[in-house]
């Protein structure tokens, strides 16, 4: 029997706007989908469309707090401008807009249900590119984030009594994810991301291990500006490899952000999508039920080729190398002048490189000999 994969999506992703001047744009789902339609990646043995559910109007409340959604509520039911910075609503980064609730329980009820397709429904993995809102805090939207989907659903897969390891790859640290689980040893944590020494949201550090029991279960990989592929890939292969497996989770999540391409306007890392590649074959190889949720991206041509990559990699079907012609035309249109699907390697520039290797370094020898011992791990993963 075939192994079976979910893609889940909705239209109604359409019907939700942060506004025009807003880095996040919703639309990258759709043409994330028109790609992946165009190059027939929905058409395999195995391969299962899905249509996003709505998060239940209670699922929320298993870790953010009742006033603040209730705001949200109150603040989603129309579209003259509102604010209360108290819980993060109303300024340019996380504006009030109608339908903003009603948005983030899809995007929550997505997430869900990839889990569900791993956990109960037969399927190898799946894959939900409306989730990875990380910067949700229980009282405070963050970072384009108001109902921290990551979470949710992991605290779902906890109530019935299994361990779950959480991976980001995003640019930015996920900070709302590790402050979710920081006290816990069920949960295990990995952010791989840009320093936070000055770039937001300014956490995400070696030295934030967890608390209490969960000591030792929080792990943070920050990356110097300019990290590329190389920097990358020895981070993931000293570091989350083989953490995840002496952790062995009953299910993997992983949050594929992909705003670390050099090409993204709010990073400063040069990866490409050889990197998405990477991890994603990485994910797969571990064997673990794996439900993959997506993230940062604010180059709307390049979340769709990283994303039809992963997709592809995931569900094991070959791409050709050019972009299909009509997705070429309407990335034309949005300003890509590109033809090709992947990016060509590229490397960082020499002086960038030694001083992002040098500080890699530092951090992954930190980490072995923090964490290594306390799971028992022994020695240096040869590369």
């Amino acid at each position: 029997m075939s192994e079976r994969f979910a893609f889940i999506y909705s239209s109604r992703f359409d019907g939700y706007s942060y506004g025009s001047e807003h880095p996040f744009k919703v639309q990258r789902y759709r043409l994330t989908y028109e790609l992946i339609r165009e190059l027939g990646l929905l058409d395999g043995s195995g391969i299962e469309m899905v249509e996003t559910p709505q998060a239940p109007e209670a699922a929320p409340g298993c870790f953010h707090r009742q006033s603040y959604l209730d705001t949200l509520k109150e603040f989603s039911r129309e579209d003259h401008p509102r604010a209360n910075f108290i819980y993060g609503l109303g300024d340019v980064e996380n504006p009030v807009f109608k339908g903003m609730y009603e948005w983030s329980l899809l995007s929550c009820g997505g997430t869900m249900e990839a889990v569900r397709q791993v956990v109960d429904g037969g399927c190898r993995a799946a894959f939900s590119m409306a989730g990875g809102h990380h910067h949700a805090h229980a009282a405070r939207a963050s970072g384009f984030s108001y109902l921290n989907d990551a979470v949710i659903a992991i605290q779902g897969l906890l109530e019935r009594g299994l361990r779950v390891a959480y991976v980001d790859i995003d640019a930015h640290h996920g900070d709302g994810v590790q402050e979710a689980f920081y006290r816990s040893d069920r949960v295990l944590t990995i952010s791989l991301h840009e320093s936070g020494r000055d770039f937001f949201p300014h956490t995400g550090f070696c030295n934030e291990l967890g608390e209490g029991r969960g000591y030792g279960y929080s792990v943070n990989v920050p990356f110097r500006r300019h990290a590329d592929d190389l920097i990358f890939e020895q981070a993931f292969r000293r570091i989350v490899l083989p953490l995840l497996e002496a952790f062995s989770p009953d299910v993997l999540v992983t949050q594929m952000g992909v705003d670390t391409l050099r090409s993204d306007p709010l990073s400063r890392l040069e990866f490409t999508t050889g990197a998405i590649e990477f991890a994603t074959r990485a994910f797969l190889t571990t064997g673990l039920p794996w439900a993959a949720i997506g993230g940062g991206g604010y180059d709307k041509c390049n979340v769709a080729r990283c994303w039809a990559l992963l997709w592809s990699v995931m569900t094991g079907q070959a791409v050709p190398e050019r972009l299909p012609p009509g997705f070429c035309a309407a990335a034309r249109a949005l300003g890509f002048a590109g033809e090709l699907l992947r990016d060509p390697p590229r490397l960082a520039r020499p002086d960038d490189y030694a001083s992002a290797q040098e500080a890699l370094e530092r951090n992954l020898a930190f980490l072995e000999r923090k964490l290594f011992p306390l799971h028992g791990i022994s020695g240096r993963v040869a590369l």
